[in-house]
């Protein structure tokens, strides 16, 4: 019914194929019949559709024309239904029985490609208890990002008491700020002082000397002292 490759060894391994694909991501399948999705990819992961000679439309086309009218599945032997169907189209350049041996042998022996899946790791119950990274709650809070111990910072509420917000990141700046204007602000009465004094002395204005009180009584030889008018 189905070519020279009926009743061939091959036709066990193509069984094979389909049971693999029917339980595709469902645990609760059996392998005896097989949804339209793990048929696309049954066709996909196995090169049936090429996406010129047979697409995914042809895919689903083929699906709803073999399985029953109000199905949602199909079995084995509807399923090699679906391959002969798709078998022409295919592979045009040959008779229809080698056609359909010729896309049994792309499915035969095949499996589902998995990709992007990574297979679970083995991990021991000691190796998983003292995984840090995996801790929640307080006990999350006892171990920095690289899993070392805080010590008695990760065991007590210590109260900080800087006046930052917590995890501030410019925490302890503001007392080199204050440092470095309170040294500028220092200076500033001598700077003011020496600006004072360049402007005077262009302006042609002589600061007034403080007077000396022994200058004041001070009266040269022959000469009397005059009284202030």
């Amino acid at each position: 019914m189905f070519g020279p490759m009926a009743g061939s060894t091959e036709m066990a391994s193509l069984e094979e194929s389909f049971r693999k694909f029917a339980i595709y991501g469902d645990t609760k399948a059996t392998g005896q019949e097989m949804n339209g999705k793990n048929w696309a990819k049954l066709c996909k992961d196995c090169k049936v559709t090429d996406g010129k000679s047979v697409t995914s439309t042809d895919v689903d086309i083929v699906f709803s024309k073999v399985k029953g009218k109000t199905a949602r599945v199909i079995n084995y032997e509807e399923f090699k239904k679906a391959l002969a169907e798709l078998a022409p189209k295919r592979f045009k350049d040959k008779s229809k029985e080698e056609a359909y041996e010729t896309i049994c042998q792309l499915v035969a022996g095949k499996e589902p490609i998995n990709v992007g899946v990574t297979k679970a790791k083995t991990v021991g119950a000691v190796e998983r208890l003292t995984d840090t990274s995996k801790y929640t709650g307080s006990h999350k809070e006892r171990f920095d990002e690289t899993g070392k111990g805080k010590g008695k910072s990760g065991r007590e509420n210590i109260v900080d008491t800087s006046g930052y917000v917590s995890a501030y990141k410019n925490a302890g700046t503001y007392d080199a700020k204050v440092k470095n204007t309170g040294d500028l602000t220092m200076g500033l009465p001598q700077l003011c002082l020496s600006l004072s004094s360049v402007c005077a002395s262009a302006a042609g204005i002589i600061p007034a000397q403080p007077r000396d009180a022994s200058q004041e009584s001070l009266v040269l030889p022959g000469c009397q002292q005059r009284s202030p008018m």
